[in-house]
């Protein structure tokens, strides 16, 4: 964490484990081409890639915590303290009934990253990027640091902190379910074949 941390300073962390039976594992195994992808609307930045965040906002622009960014409509300490949104009862709401057949959390290294590490190598990723609504800090932070597309995807959540990949005819049920829940989702794209597209992921 460059920018964090001084010399001979070390952080703590904790971790949980869990059990889950054999027969209730999401491999990605079942995924095919035609599966939708599904994504659930993060809360901000959820605590990543703030090392690049400082520097725009502290060192390029000269922020201070208390000021108020009229894009955001809000402090820039506001912002960047929104709590990261935590998606287990969401995620179990879906799991009940619906069929999941891959869950990607856009965590450290973005979408990009992520979602690959679901999706079996015989498939290739389909993005619509104009399919959901990214809120405003993204676009703030990208144009304040010259950040490339490609840089925030693999940096940022661009407001979806879970992807979920879900056949066709669930897609609706999955929606109705996720704002039953008091959350977002959006579909923003499918699984296509790796050989048609030549490319693991497509940005379209």
């Amino acid at each position: 964490m460059p920018g964090f941390y001084e010399a001979n300073e070390y952080d703590m962390a904790g971790f949980a484990v869990g059990i889950v039976d054999n027969s209730k594992i999401i491999d990605g195994t079942e995924i095919r081409v035609g599966h939708k992808l599904i994504g659930i609307a993060s809360s901000g930045l959820h605590s990543n890639g703030y090392s690049l965040v400082r520097k725009i906002c502290f060192e390029v622009l000269k922020l201070k915590i208390d000021e108020t960014v009229p894009e955001l409509g809000k402090t820039i300490g506001e912002e960047l303290l929104t709590p990261t949104k935590i998606y287990a009862a969401t995620i179990n709401g879906l799991l009940k009934d619906l069929p999941v057949h891959g869950i990607a959390h856009i965590t450290g290294g973005g979408i990009s990253d992520n979602l690959v590490r679901v999706v079996p190598q015989t498939c290739s990723i389909i993005i619509r990027k104009d399919s959901w609504d990214v809120p405003p800090i993204f676009s703030f932070l990208q144009q304040a640091g010259n950040i490339s597309e490609n840089e925030m995807a693999r940096t940022f959540n661009m407001g979806l902190g879970m992807i979920i990949v879900v056949p066709d005819n669930a897609v609706l049920d999955v929606l109705q379910r996720v704002e039953a829940m008091n959350d977002r989702a959006f579909v923003i794209g499918e699984i296509g074949d790796c050989r048609e597209t030549g490319k693991r992921l497509v940005w379209a």
